[in-house]
């Protein structure tokens, strides 16, 4: 038995150099990737992820309202709900069809009501609560099925809701599919921002640019007086990591509990998105 490198995290029980994902500085954990190729009737101008190192900060919120803002500006928008186990684009715009496929055996994806192209595996199963017990590989495997067997058509963007953390699936996004970019979802606590800074991190060691971060959940405007309430204290505590990590702010967004009720009814499409109209024209600067 070989020894265990240093910077191993099962130390004693790594077995072998050549298979250690943390041996020569973490290489192996992304080396080589191999990017799948798309539907052949698919053109998509840039592919962008929205990611976390941690669940629960907006993520899906976030694409959602994006995808409203991209597509409200005459830009066309897909969504690849890649949160396999905790799919919740097709709720947020109120999607309950089947999806289909082509005689090519190419799925074809729901449309939203103003256009936005989406696939979940919400759409693929016939209980959207029936728990998904899938072992990472499977998972993995879905996720480069929605990028080599959908028809995407013509699209300029597509973004991926991605899953927190930094293991299995957002690994075989940066790996298999083309990103040009991702976007960082926070919310204003240290310990969040500590979290999310793994993303960043991931996203480093992939080489994938980071656009920005958006910061979720950041305030409250008391229905009284107007007045701005920050929910976590300090509103400076995040903009200081971010400047410590070279990561931009792009938007910050409140806490309103009328928007998010339109989300969980179905209605994405009936929020103003203008929200985050700094972190849209990020993307856009790309097209």
């Amino acid at each position: 038995m070989s020894s265990a490198c240093d910077s191993c995290p099962s130390k004693s029980g790594c077995t072998s150099q050549s298979t250690c994902p943390t041996a020569n500085g973490g290489s192996n954990a992304h080396q080589a990737p191999t990017v799948e190729p798309a539907n052949k009737n698919t053109n998509i101008k840039k592919v962008i992820g929205i990611a976390s190192g941690k669940g629960g900060v907006g993520k899906s919120f976030v694409t959602s309202l994006l995808a409203v803002n991209l597509a409200g500006k005459g830009y066309k928008v897909g969504i690849m709900d890649a949160d396999i186990t905790g799919p919740s684009i097709p709720r947020a715009f109120g999607l309950n069809e089947s999806l289909t496929a082509t005689e090519e055996n190419h799925i074809v994806p729901a449309q939203t009501k103003g256009g936005i192209k989406a696939v979940s595996l919400n759409l693929l199963t016939d209980d959207e609560e029936a728990p998904v017990i899938w072992r990472g590989p499977v998972i993995s495997g879905l996720v480069r099925q929605f990028w080599t067997d959908v028809d995407w058509g013509t699209l300029d963007v597509l973004l991926i809701d991605m899953p927190p953390g930094t293991g299995d699936v957002p690994l075989t996004v940066f790996q298999s599919l083309p990103v040009d970019g991702i976007v960082l979802v926070s919310t204003p606590q240290d310990l969040v921002s500590m979290i999310v800074s793994k993303a960043r991190n991931m996203a480093n060691m992939m080489n994938v640019s980071i656009l920005g971060m958006v910061e979720n959940m950041s305030y409250v405007m008391c229905g009284h007086c107007g007045e701005k309430i920050n929910l976590f204290g300090d509103d400076d505590r995040l903009v200081e990591s971010a400047e410590k990590t070279g990561v931009k702010i792009l938007d910050k967004l409140p806490l309103d509990p009328n928007v998010t009720s339109k989300v969980d009814q179905g209605n994405a499409e009936d929020v103003d998105a203008s929200i985050l109209d700094n972190t849209a024209e990020a993307i856009i600067s790309l097209l």
